[in-house]
């Protein structure tokens, strides 16, 4: 039986603030998507880092891997993550 310590809630990736980071949990969307997403290095167990936001919100990019990715509002939706107790700047 797992605590309330040992769960944490999945968020999805586009509800990062700036300097948030965690660990990627679930990668969903259609086919497509979910295909595009898995050849850029989205994966379940890879560390994500929110960089930088546009100024309306729409693109995101991320350090993932040790590279940056921009990714689409719509595409960071069905990336779900836990997220990190700390926050980097």
């Amino acid at each position: 039986m797992q605590t309330a310590e040992n769960e944490r809630a999945l968020v999805a990736l586009n509800q990062f603030e700036v300097g948030q980071s965690g660990v990627i949990r679930q990668v969903g969307g259609d086919g497509r998507i979910r295909r595009r997403l898995f050849d850029m290095g989205v994966t379940p167990g890879a560390d994500v880092y929110l960089r930088k936001r546009a100024p309306l919100g729409d693109p995101l990019e991320v350090t993932l891997r040790n590279y940056e990715l921009t990714l689409r509002k719509s595409e960071a939706e069905v990336i779900m993550v836990e997220l990190d107790k700390e926050v980097r700047k």
